[in-house]
């Protein structure tokens, strides 16, 4: 049954990257601007089989194609209990609930739940529901400051060792944010997850450094939190 619920998913995470979604938000290139490119997804698979994950926590729906990612890796991984956490407060006001449409179409309501409030709100309440992840993928808000945040409490969710997922590292608010998180609190930067992915231009500059649209990370193992009077500039 697995192998057919994982068929289930390929076929509509195929569908999605070659046909696009039945519903868009406006502009003509928005789904290929906003959503995360297919080879992306595959290696977003791929780290989680790898990682063995059983409970993911997602930040940012959308036209759901790294949620099917998700979902397909939860799959084949294969554990008892399955759970994926999306966190969208956009979904059906920005989005028409078209990627949430297309995880049910799929069969993965059944191991993913939506959450349809802020990140910051919503990660604070699984911080207090005592919720422990292996792993999260982060594509919400990309200003700094939410990113920073939402960093902040998937710390306290997702378990010691465990791996962090970002798409658009590219803009320099995410950036910097991630930065300040491996220059103080010992988190590892894994260059070659992403190493086939995508490439952008820093800051959509067609001028500047050129780097891979998604970045992975490692928490530490244990998890410790640093002095203050060791803060490192970022």
């Amino acid at each position: 049954m697995t192998d057919e619920r994982r068929t289930r998913v390929r076929d509509v995470r195929s569908q999605l990257a070659q046909e696009g979604p039945v519903w868009t938000r406006g502009p003509e290139l928005d789904f290929q601007t906003v959503t995360l490119p297919e080879r992306d997804c595959d290696l977003v698979r791929d780290l989680l089989v790898a990682e063995k994950a059983q409970t993911v926590v997602e930040i940012g729906l959308a036209y759901g194609s790294s949620a099917l990612a998700i979902g397909e890796a939860l799959l084949a991984v294969d554990a008892p209990n399955p759970r994926h956490i999306v966190i969208d407060p956009f979904q059906q006001q920005a989005y028409n609930n078209v990627g949430w449409d297309l995880l049910c179409s799929a069969g993965l309501d059944s191991i993913a739940d939506l959450v349809a409030a802020p990140s910051s709100l919503a990660l604070a309440q699984l911080v207090m529901d005592g919720v422990v992840a292996d792993a999260a993928f982060i594509d919400g808000s990309h200003r700094f400051h939410e990113v920073f945040v939402d960093i902040y409490f998937l710390r306290k969710i997702v378990k010691p060792g465990g791996l962090l997922l970002l798409d658009d590292d590219y803009h320099p608010s995410v950036r910097a944010a991630v930065r300040y998180y491996e220059r103080n609190v010992g988190f590892t930067p894994l260059p070659d997850a992403f190493a086939t992915g995508s490439l952008k231009n820093i800051g959509g500059d067609g001028t500047a450094e050129v780097v891979r649209r998604c970045r992975a990370v490692r928490l530490p193992a244990p998890s410790f939190e640093p002095a203050f009077e060791g803060f490192k500039p970022f």
